[in-house]
């Protein structure tokens, strides 16, 4: 019950709440009871017990796009978030399983295997089923804790990392009190605080190019109208009214904002924005479908004063924008479930910026921005990072929020600006501090509009990756194995 109620207490670290503190002491407990585990068994189901936890709290949104806008029975949408929060929790309870089948001292297993093997579950889970990072404890210090300026250095799992050691030396302090050691323990954290603090004002990236105006649209269109055939003139005429209200040279439109093929868009409509924006010197990006060859992709696409360009998605949804498996499910999905759009190509992890409004534009759609070693792919060449994304599928649930947190992540670890247009929000600009510099209210029709800069360079964490932490993270288990064979 303890680390149940310690998973529930760390969602209340990330946004909308923001009290990042509380993600050190959640783990501080999880500690804790894996220190006084009997067996490796009790120790798995304590991390397993904290992730139902946290995820059964703080991504319950799942029920709501189940149940609201895929009509699943109430106590089966239940059920199946109830699965959804199990399964990603079981890189927890291997990490506690581990972490008792090394035979070691109990501070070596508080300061060395905790951190690392907590960081590490998380790191597996970004991978498993093609990923889910959502709620890695970094994204909690962001953007307002001092360990949010380890993130250009190490990315979020990095932060993640400074987390855990925080909590690991904060309970070997409470239990060794002021002897000498407590003291230097106590003090390396201090400095582990001061240094973040003192990389946040790190200018790791320069300004690009001049000042450019740009306009992010939020349609508001509902989720169970959004596909609706007698809806979609008034979808369209939505956004050409809200594109023509604006004189910005950059403006962006959701994803999938025309729920529609991008060669079945009419073209005197198209017309009508190209010109638009050659009078304002600038671009205009399209959220739509694209079909090729037989292939249907999930896409942004530019009209204006620059050659047309295109951007496809690259990391898919499983079951929502792909068929896992298709040989023995495809069956399922198309004929039983008829899901729309849900058997998508994958646009390559080799694309390129656009080059649009005289910068350097890396798009990505909706949940790609979870995945920082994805994004800096098109960098440094990219002088801008947009995110296009349809959050409504989840209601006025914490999901949007939960998701800006993630860009904030990703414009510190990159040191650009990024721009999020929704259809329901969160639509907002994010400085290279990872800070909201400007954001719509939700769930209301609008255009945010601001001047913004592009930047130029590399951050550490452009250069390295994830390389530079799973190297931490191996040197760290390394030295716990070599205590255990002494």
């Amino acid at each position: 019950m303890q680390t149940l109620l310690a998973g529930v207490l760390a969602v209340f670290g990330f946004a909308p709440f923001g009290m990042f503190p509380l993600s050190v002491l959640a783990l501080l407990v999880l500690f804790r009871v894996w220190l006084r585990s009997g067996s490796a068994a009790q120790a798995a189901r304590a991390g397993f017990t904290f992730g139902m936890g946290l995820f059964s709290f703080g991504v319950g949104w799942v029920y709501v796009a189940l149940h609201d806008y895929g009509y699943m029975h109430p106590l089966l949408a239940i059920a199946a978030t109830l699965l959804f929060a199990a399964l990603v929790s079981t890189p927890l309870a291997l990490a506690g399983y581990l972490m008792m089948r090394v035979r070691t001292s109990a501070n070596v297993r508080l300061l060395l295997l905790m951190p690392a093997l907590l960081v590490s579950a998380e790191w597996l889970r970004g991978l498993m089923f093609t990923g889910f990072p959502w709620l890695a404890s970094g994204y909690s210090q962001v953007p307002d804790s001092p360990l949010a300026g380890y993130a250009p250095l190490l990315g979020v799992y990095g932060v993640s990392l400074a987390v855990a050691v925080s909590a690991a030396v904060l309970l070997f302090v409470s239990q060794v009190r002021w002897s000498t050691s407590g003291k230097i323990a106590l003090g390396s954290l201090c400095a582990l605080w001061l240094s973040g603090w003192a990389l946040q004002h790190v200018a790791w990236t320069q300004p690009y190019g001049d000042p450019l105006k740009v306009s992010l649209l939020q349609g508001n269109i509902p989720q169970e109208e959004k596909f609706s055939q007698e809806m979609l003139v008034g979808s369209l005429e939505t956004y050409r009214r809200l594109a023509q209200g604006s004189d910005a040279r950059l403006i962006v439109m959701p994803e999938t904002a025309f729920p529609m093929l991008r060669h079945n868009v009419p073209p005197y409509y198209q017309e009508i924005l190209r010109e638009h924006m050659r009078q304002n010197g600038g671009d205009i990006l399209i959220g739509v479908f694209e079909k090729e060859g037989g292939r249907y992709f999930n896409s942004v696409y530019s009209l204006g004063s620059a050659e047309s360009q295109h951007y496809r998605k690259d990391h898919l949804v499983p079951f929502g924008e792909f068929i896992p498996m298709r040989g023995a499910l495809g069956w399922f999905i198309n004929e039983v479930l008829q899901i729309p759009m849900g058997d998508l190509a994958s646009g390559g992890d080799a694309q390129v910026p656009l080059a649009v409004a005289g910068q350097r534009v890396a798009v990505n759609i909706c949940y790609e921005d979870a995945f920082g070693e994805e994004i800096i792919r098109q960098l440094p060449q990219a002088t801008l990072l947009v995110n296009v994304t349809n959050d409504a599928w989840y209601g006025e649930s914490n999901a949007a929020v939960q998701h800006n947190q993630m860009s904030q992540m990703r414009a510190l670890e990159t040191g650009r600006m990024m721009l999020r247009a929704t259809n329901t929000g969160v639509t907002s600009i994010i400085g290279t501090d990872g800070r909201v510099l400007g954001q719509l209210p939700q769930h209301e029709e609008g255009v945010l509009t601001a001047e913004v800069r592009g930047y130029e360079g590399s951050t550490p964490y452009v250069r390295w990756g994830n390389v530079a932490v799973l190297t931490l993270l191996a040197l760290m288990l390394g030295a716990a194995g070599k205590f255990s064979r002494r």
